[in-house]
């Protein structure tokens, strides 16, 4: 029976070597364990695991094509529904989607969806020889549609609907196409090369410029997009890429980074390679505050650089956020766990840098807004941690560049653009979706904004 069969486990570095390189740690199914875990796959009636899917991939179908060893099939029908399958295999939530959903989890392990996603990406791609899993769209269409932001909402927009028939340009404010798949996650759990190489050069391949180095807001505005380029809609995807901090003393100290900061200079400008002049200092001891997937990556980073690392997080690691096999992966490695421990105060050295971070116990009392019970401080619990750096891993809300220079569109308090189901803002003819809209998230969830708004687009220009 197929649900006898137990989940086939996924090779991977072992701890000792990987937490001293940036080499990915999972090393993925071969063409033999990625059959063998596909025939788990119940293929059920009604199939959980399509509706737990933000872009309605067909996951019984690719995985049918998979165990018959045909993986040209497979990824066949993984395009259909999903521009970006080699990087939702590496970094989608799938434990709380697609194999969350699964039958097989209720009793036993889900059938490793996202592995095996992973796999038909990759071999996909290794015996196509480098070449893009799809030809040039045809352009159909005169009309021609700006994106803003080449991240996971950007690439999945473009990506539909150069293949609807529409001139498709990308405008990118940093110098390589990618966003947040670029500069916000590390080459360890996604290799930048799967990201330009191969996903980002697949939406290029459909026929979609993509123009970098380019500020919306600043080098041209959307007004200018539409009067002066011509354009006939914008999609705005610039995700959520403005830091949060705690407002406590020491913020400003030498040594405290945002994650966001600190993960940008280490991906997209290679910080942690001794051939690039863009260092970073980590030092000895690092403190990472937050318990997100963020938090995690900041902290196995600063691990690689060789700092003693510890999370601080204020609740238990119950209420951890971050995906379990993040935190797995990072225990592994030997990243340090505060639990129930809160900053109050970042305290410095003569010289004007951290010294160390100055804690509060917590214990937890009611459940707040979240449904999470809320930590409180417990009196007189203070104390010091040693550290030389101090990441902040806080969350994140979108940039307000583009929503203070563009008349009509609207944002919440948050900064977050208000935009309809659909993706339509309040400013006629301009879409968003993804971070911007609500905020940090996922990246599946910002590629089905972007497809949805796609569609949303046609029926506006179509109908215009």
């Amino acid at each position: 029976m197929a649900n006898r069969i137990p989940r086939v486990p996924v090779r991977e570095q072992d701890p000792k070597v990987r937490a001293h390189n940036f080499e990915e740690v999972c090393l993925g199914y071969n063409l033999e364990e990625a059959m063998l875990e596909a025939s788990r796959c119940l293929h059920c009636k009604n199939p959980r695991c399509v509706t737990a899917c933000p872009v309605q991939v067909q996951i019984p179908d690719f995985i049918a094509k998979v165990a018959e060893g045909d993986v040209a099939g497979a990824a066949a029908v993984i395009a259909k529904d999903s521009s970006l399958p080699a990087v939702c295999g590496r970094v989608c939530p799938q434990e709380t989607q697609c194999e969350g959903s699964c039958i097989l989890g209720v009793k036993g392990e889900p059938v490793a969806i996202g592995k095996l996603e992973r796999f038909v990406a990759d071999e996909s791609r290794r015996t196509a020889a480098g070449k893009s899993l799809e030809g040039k769209a045809c352009r159909t269409r005169p009309e021609k549609v700006a994106v803003i932001g080449s991240g996971p909402a950007g690439l999945a927009c473009a990506a539909d609907l150069a293949k609807m028939g529409y001139g498709v340009t990308i405008f990118e404010a940093l110098h390589k196409a990618g966003g947040v798949l670029e500069y916000g996650i590390p080459e360890f759990r996604l290799p930048k090369e799967v990201v330009l190489k191969g996903e980002v050069d697949d939406v290029r391949a459909l026929g979609v410029e993509i123009e970098t180095d380019v500020i919306v807001g600043r080098t041209i505005t959307v007004d200018q997009l539409f009067d002066e380029e011509g354009f006939s809609a914008v999609f705005i995807g610039t995700g959520a890429g403005l830091p949060r901090f705690m407002g406590i003393p020491g913020e400003n100290l030498n040594g405290v980074f945002s994650a966001n900061e600190f993960l940008t200079r280490n991906n997209l400008m290679k910080a942690f390679r001794d051939d690039y002049l863009t260092p970073i200092r980590a030092g000895k001891k690092v403190c990472v505050v937050g318990g997100g997937n963020v938090a995690m990556d900041a902290a196995r980073t600063a691990l690689r650089l060789g700092a003693d690392t510890s999370i601080i997080y204020r609740r238990t690691e119950v209420e951890l956020p971050a995906r379990r096999e993040e935190v797995h992966h990072a225990k592994e490695e030997g990243v340090d766990f505060q639990m129930l421990c809160n900053p109050v105060e970042v305290l410095g050295d003569e010289k004007g840098w951290v010294r160390a971070l100055r804690c509060i116990r917590m214990e937890l009392g009611e459940p707040d807004e979240s449904g999470r019970r809320s930590p409180v401080p417990i009196p007189g619990s203070e104390f010091e941690i040693p550290a030389e750096t101090v990441i902040m891993a806080l969350g994140t809300s979108p940039n307000p560049l583009i929503a203070n220079t563009t008349g009509g569109l609207d944002a919440n308090r948050r900064g977050c653009l208000v935009a309809d189901e659909q993706g339509a803002t309040t400013r006629p003819g301009v879409f968003a979706g993804g971070d911007a809209v609500t905020g940090a998230a996922t990246v599946i969830l910002a590629m089905g904004a972007g497809r949805t708004a796609a569609a949303a687009i046609d029926k506006y220009l179509k109908n215009k």
